[in-house]
């Protein structure tokens, strides 16, 4: 039998502390230490008997490990990716990959240049009901996509802005929340082509935005809209209408008794897939008749 794998995790906060917990369970991986500055990080690493570094450079070279989770504040993925690169270290990379396009760029060339595999935390195309919507539209039980309409509108606590980093440029709903369905839309859709977008700041007045929309060309022809704000109390999320995310605040019993709404819906000529709690694809026969097969989604 093949030794485990020794995965490290550099960043501590929330997805940290899933990733190292699901690497604690794993019969295949180990944990092999953390890299967080913060107090709470030293505990938390100590709590299970796991080597601790205030520095992720340390990590690497004391530790060796095989492989690092980097879910780090957004604005830390590039350079913490280039010393895995440098290192030898493969990496995965919490969404978004970076914070920006030009440091996107700066990590494919290193990527190129040294070989060492990476991969982004796009973990939501792996769900069945998404790979479900994929498979029916690529098999043509909808025909040619015509449109794609989604929202993302969520009311995220004042106390979640109490990290620094989430005000600032990069920290906002765009590249923490609505990249999920960007890359859902990759996924079942094929790439994008052209997008327009417009942002707001206006409820929190923060630097970065609270409220987006966009207008995407698909390089099929299709055309989606997207909305998104982390400063509506809606149900309209995955988070909400997947109820598979931790750590989401309750929206009170109206909005609740709503959470299993359409948040994002793909229109073809014959039909359409509306997802995710009660994902369904729908198709016309005829002139009045229609067809509903449910996709359903297992963990």
């Amino acid at each position: 039998m093949s030794a485990r794998m020794r995965i490290a995790v550099a960043g501590a906060g929330l997805i940290g502390r899933r990733h190292a917990e699901l690497i604690a369970t794993s019969a295949d991986c180990v944990l092999a230490g953390i890299a967080d500055p913060s107090p709470a990080a030293k505990e938390f690493a100590q709590a299970r008997n796991a080597p601790w570094h205030a520095d992720h450079r340390a990590l690497l070279e004391q530790e060796k490990p095989d492989g690092l989770i980097i879910a780090s504040p957004n604005a830390l993925h590039l350079p913490m990716a280039l010393d895995c690169a440098e290192a030898g270290v493969p990496a995965l990379i919490e969404k978004p990959v970076t914070d920006s396009v030009a440091a996107a760029r700066r990590l494919c060339e290193a990527v190129k240049r040294s070989g060492v595999p990476m991969l982004v935390g796009h973990h939501r195309r792996h769900n069945s009901i998404i790979k479900a919507a994929r498979e029916a539209i690529a098999a043509g039980k909808l025909g040619q996509l015509t449109a794609v309409a989604g929202l993302w509108l969520l009311k995220k606590p004042d106390d979640y802005f109490e990290i620094a980093w989430r005000r600032e440029h990069g920290g906002g709903p765009l590249l923490i929340n609505l990249i999920h369905d960007i890359d859902n839309l990759r996924f079942i859709c094929g790439e994008i082509a052209e997008v327009q977008a417009l942002t707001s700041n206006m409820v929190r007045g923060f630097a970065v935005e609270d409220t987006a929309g966009l207008l995407l060309r698909f390089a099929n022809g299709a055309l989606g809209t997207m909305t998104v704000s982390d400063a509506t109390p809606a149900p309209w999320s995955w988070e909400l209408t997947s109820g598979r995310e931790r750590g989401i605040p309750e929206a009170g019993s109206a909005l609740l008794r709503l959470r299993r709404h359409a948040r994002l819906t793909v229109g073809a000529e014959y039909g359409a897939v509306v997802l995710p709690a009660r994902s369904r694809l729908a198709r016309a026969a005829g002139s009045r008749a229609r067809r509903t097969l449910h996709l359903r989604s297992t963990r």
